[in-house]
């Protein structure tokens, strides 16, 4: 790989932003009639919003799963922020679009917004150096291990164990499923997912804020008494912070409490380690700020002796989250992968169960198939 080259090819430094285009695509579930299922929602589409940042001749693309609004969001607040502007610093850009942000709302949309256009900076500036985009952050590891996650609530038992027993087969001895939209059938389902996988992989749980703190202490006992289940994700709404601490304190010792894939900004993640409040920090890029949030995050986890997770976004997190010191795996999600696999062309399978970035590629690696998308566009118009 080389820096950009050829008569309109600048390095980073001399470079601004040309131009930004936003898309968005629409995927309908593969679940059951359409639709999957989790504690608390139910759903018939993931959205993808896809960001294009344009300077020096290279293009550099982020993206995050939110409602079509997002990219709304960044064509009116965020675009005309970084316009113009130098590309050399993605945190700088990232820093005057959170100015420009303040009156619209930052957490939420916003969050997701300025997310998608920092992970499209920092690809579109390795791509002007001509490097992956893992070497050109602090990166602590050279792959990031993954657990499988879906099993959603509405899947028939036999294709929630299916799925499951699939990613052990795959070599993914960690694998999830979501729990207690019907507290009543989880025993059965946890039962069949134990069979199904045996008694080596860990299971994880996650209820998607789907109790409250009395009946999530109960199951959390059951989960871990009858099922062996190490790790219960959310099981009491992420914003109950008294009900994490109290989950924490009084559940199973080798019980992990967890959640983060809803903090939207630092002062969501200091709520969460201040106590604290969970035994692993979770983080998403496409929603808690972008790469710039999550080198953020990773030295407040680190400051408190906390190990952090990837919340979904395969494709980006793998090279993201080699940069975390105290990294512990990657929700290798369903839905995610499948929209990836569908609309982008260089997404990464796990090997050994993990993701190691492709350093053979410039950037994320990453490359929109146009061609396959276009059926699924509800925002914006195919580029020339």
């Amino acid at each position: 790989m080389k820096p950009a080259t050829g008569p309109d090819a600048q390095a980073p430094g001399e470079c601004t932003v040309d131009a930004l285009d936003v898309h968005a695509f629409e995927v309908p579930t593969d679940g059951p009639d359409g639709r999957e299922q989790d504690g608390t929602l139910e759903w018939d589409a993931t959205t993808l919003v896809l960001v294009r940042v344009h300077a020096g001749g290279r293009t550099g693309l982020g993206y995050t799963y939110g409602d079509v609004s997002v990219a709304a969001f960044v064509r009116s607040v965020l675009a005309p922020v970084i316009t113009g502007r130098p590309v050399a610093a993605p945190p700088a850009l990232w820093e005057r679009m959170g100015v420009r942000m303040r009156n619209a709302g930052r957490p939420g949309v916003g969050a997701m917004a300025l997310s998608a256009v920092d992970v499209a900076l920092w690809d579109l500036k390795a791509r002007l150096l001509g490097l992956p985009l893992v070497h050109l952050l602090p990166a602590h590891h050279d792959r990031v291990p993954v657990y499988g996650s879906g099993g959603f609530t509405n899947y028939p038992l036999d294709r929630l164990t299916d799925q499951l027993s699939g990613w052990v087969e795959q070599g993914i001895d960690r694998v999830k499923l979501k729990t207690s939209r019907e507290p009543e059938e989880d025993p059965r389902r946890l039962t069949a997912v134990r069979r199904a996988v045996g008694d080596e992989p860990d299971v994880f749980a996650d209820a998607n804020g789907a109790l409250g703190r009395k009946a999530a202490l109960y199951w959390a006992h059951r989960f871990h008494a009858e099922w062996d289940v190490r790790w219960f994700e959310e099981p009491v709404a992420s914003a109950d912070l008294g009900g994490l601490r109290m989950l924490r304190e009084r559940g199973p010792a080798r019980l992990e409490i967890t959640a983060g894939e809803y903090a939207f900004t630092a002062q969501d993640f200091v709520n969460l380690v201040d106590g604290p409040a969970v035994d692993c920090l979770q983080a998403d890029v496409t929603r808690c700020g972008g790469i710039t949030g999550v080198l953020e995050v990773t030295g407040l986890s680190a400051a408190h002796h906390l190990d952090l997770s990837a919340h979904c976004a395969p494709a980006v997190s793998a090279h993201v989250f080699c940069a975390v010191r105290r990294l512990r795996h990657l929700e290798y999600f369903h839905d995610h992968v499948r929209v990836e696999n569908l609309l982008l062309d260089g997404t990464l399978s796990p090997e050994g169960g993990a993701l190691r970035p492709d350093t053979g590629r410039p950037g994320l690696g990453l490359e929109v198939k146009w061609a396959d998308a276009e059926p699924y566009r509800v925002y914006g118009t195919r580029p020339s």
